[in-house]
């Protein structure tokens, strides 16, 4: 997979989000894995967006099995991912709390990723 994401390389939901720095296959298991991450930390407040999908079907054929005899069974789906392709966003919650929660995320990820934030995001004035 060569080049830029030429799509979906921008925060469209939410105000925080993580943009991938390389290509990679992320399986739908550890897009699982980040997902369950971020709304634990986050409490269930707020709301998250995941902006791949993983729908490239994998086969693999079994252990110890000469070659020929066609291709092999499906094994998994995978969403492949390039550079600045934005991977889950999130919105309604401070900007310390998304940004660990994201961060989380990012650890079950196979990709290094990046925190980005909307242009247009101000912090709400903090009520005392």
């Amino acid at each position: 997979m060569k080049g830029l994401a030429q799509r979906g390389n921008e925060i469209a939901f939410g105000s925080f989000a993580i943009k991938s720095l390389q290509s990679k296959w992320i399986t739908s298991r550890q897009l699982e894995a980040a997902r369950v991450a971020v709304t634990r930390y986050m409490q269930r407040q707020g709301q998250i967006w995941i902006r791949i999908f993983p729908d490239k079907p994998i086969t693999k054929k079994p252990a110890e099995v000469r070659m020929g005899k066609g291709k092999g069974s499906p094994e998994g789906f995978v969403a492949p991912v390039t550079p600045g392709r934005i991977i889950i966003e999130c919105e309604g919650v401070p900007y310390d709390v998304a940004k660990e929660a994201l961060r989380l995320a990012a650890q079950k990820l196979p990709v290094t990723t990046k925190f980005v934030v909307r242009r247009d995001y101000v912090e709400p004035a903090k009520v005392k």
